[in-house]
């Protein structure tokens, strides 16, 4: 009886050295689990045959279509459970005792629909192992590392209809959403040398940005197979459709904005965004700096020089206020400045970054053309920081104007994609009614993520605005939380992320279900 059909690619144009190719082979001919069957998908049937003639391999001529060739291999497929192996870009290989572990697998977990595992990758002769996430309802985005390698039930390929083969870009994300929907997605973890298998690639540090270099279609493709999927799941919000308003909270300002910066231990930066607040086309606003390094941190110094009796207090400027605190926490910062805050809106600017000149000009427009536009989202130049403190835009990244927070789906395109646009202004009863910013109250939250949250509610409730103009400045340094980011902090900002997104689609189903 055939336990496990596996299936794999070959194609002689990827140019895989013929010690890559012999190392995967190797790992299939030599598995402790004998009853399994290759099928191979090649551009070149005969080739392929002979190249893989130890495995006795079922040849399926690829059509260059990867959802059209894996229905293809999977109709050859004769067992219950499927070995995938995504080796068209890169060399896998899979370890000996790989499909008995993936068996041992099912036999324990009845309802799981597919298995993933933690793996090593080869990168220039060094191999490290890459310890990947659990799964759970909160994991939509399509970033997210699920490896190289499932072990896929067939009865759930085959209840999801195998592969859609509209799908062009997103193939994989797709069908790992609907077999989550109805079956369990279990992640095999390892702590160090229980990896199943080894990805050769070129290693690649994380990039925030990175999205913005994928194409629009690859993008919106992605963005349909979310919307379909929170469709499915019950948590998708209809354009025109809102939660209920709390309206706790009336406005009681006396200003037009409040520019609100939580900062800590940033001297050298500090006064470069009072300067962006204090020349704004708009001056009836006022600048709320809190810094949260405590009495000693240096930032304060630099801000009581832009306050009456510094040698950089103009009155005729917006005025500029200051609030120490001890306890470093972003969100905290960001919520007693609410609190505090005399003007009608906030105005996002984080103490690195800095505004455009006619950034609140232009986001109070929006406001004004629609009363019931709670927050008003921006579009900004990346620019970088040098070592003698100038900075010059980055010219390979684009404005980023997160085109994808159209009126009628961003909301629901924002559980898939980790930014939410900057800078980001609401009224400031409407983050009251919220519920405020996360004060690192929500699990793997590390002052990182404390707004992401408050979007999320606020667009459930409001309508969101959009200004298209960049009006604001990210300065990228090695200080900041988007540059040269290591593995182990990208994981720890997903898994904050990724349960703000769990509780807003379980929000979302609930609500729903009314």
């Amino acid at each position: 009886m055939i336990k496990t059909s596996v299936i794999l690619h070959y194609c002689k144009d990827k140019e895989f050295s013929e010690e890559h190719l012999k190392a995967q082979i190797d790992g299939l001919v030599g598995q402790t689990c004998k009853d399994i069957e290759t099928i191979i998908i090649s551009c070149d049937p005969t080739e392929a045959k002979e190249k893989f003639a130890e495995l006795n391999p079922t040849v399926v001529e690829s059509k260059h279509d990867l959802s059209v060739d894996m229905n293809k291999a999977l109709a050859q497929a004769s067992a219950e459970w499927v070995l995938l192996i995504d080796n068209r870009e890169n060399p896998v290989m899979i370890k000996k005792a790989a499909i008995d572990g993936f068996l041992l697998g099912a036999e324990r977990q009845d309802d799981a629909g597919l298995f993933y595992t933690s793996y090593e990758l080869e990168d220039g002769g060094e191999i490290k192992e890459l310890h990947l996430l659990n799964h759970h309802l909160g994991r939509v985005r399509d970033n997210m590392d699920y490896g190289k390698v499932f072990f896929v039930k067939k009865k759930a390929m085959q209840a999801i209809g195998d592969f859609d083969e509209s799908i062009k870009y997103n193939q994989y994300y797709d069908i790992r959403l609907k077999i989550s929907e109805k079956h369990k997605l279990i992640r095999i973890a390892n702590r160090y040398s229980g990896s199943y298998y080894k990805v050769v690639a070129a290693g690649k540090k994380a990039d925030v940005f990175d999205y913005l270099k994928a194409g629009k279609d690859i993008q919106l493709e992605a963005e349909y197979v979310v919307t379909k999927h929170l469709k499915r799941i019950g948590a998708y919000m209809a354009p025109g459709v809102f939660m209920p308003k709390k309206e706790e909270h009336k406005d009681v300002s006396t200003l037009k904005a409040s520019v609100i910066i939580p900062v800590g231990n940033r001297p050298e930066f500090i006064g470069l965004a009072i300067d962006s607040v204090q020349r704004q086309t708009v001056q009836d606003i006022e600048v709320l700096v809190m810094v949260n390094g405590g009495d000693k941190d240096a930032t304060s110094d630099v801000v009581r020089e832009y306050m009456e009796g510094g040698a950089k207090y103009d009155a005729a400027k917006p005025e500029v206020r200051l609030v120490v605190l001890d306890i470093n926490s972003i969100g905290m910062c960001l919520n007693l400045g609410a609190k505090m805050a005399r003007g009608k809106y906030y105005v996002q600017l984080d103490s690195d970054d800095q505004l455009i000149e006619d950034a609140v000009e232009k986001l109070m427009a929006v406001y004004e053309s629609d009363p019931e536009i709670g927050m008003v989202i921006g579009s900004y130049e990346v620019w970088e920081k040098h070592a003698d403190s100038t900075i010059t835009r980055v010219d390979d990244i684009p404005v980023v104007t997160h085109g994808e927070w159209t009126d009628d789906n961003g909301r629901n395109n924002l559980l898939r994609i980790n930014g939410a646009g900057a800078p980001r202004s609401a009224k400031i009863e409407v983050i009251k009614n919220a519920g405020y910013f996360s004060i690192n109250d929500d699990p793997y939250a590390r002052n990182y993520g404390e707004d992401y949250e408050l979007v999320g509610k606020i667009a459930d409730m409001y309508k969101i605005g959009r200004v298209w103009d960049p009006i604001y400045k990210v300065v990228r340094h090695s200080g900041g939380t988007d540059h040269s980011i290591d593995l182990h902090t990208v994981d720890r900002n997903d898994n904050a992320k990724d349960w703000v997104r769990m509780e807003a689609i379980l929000r979302r189903q609930k609500f729903n279900k009314k």
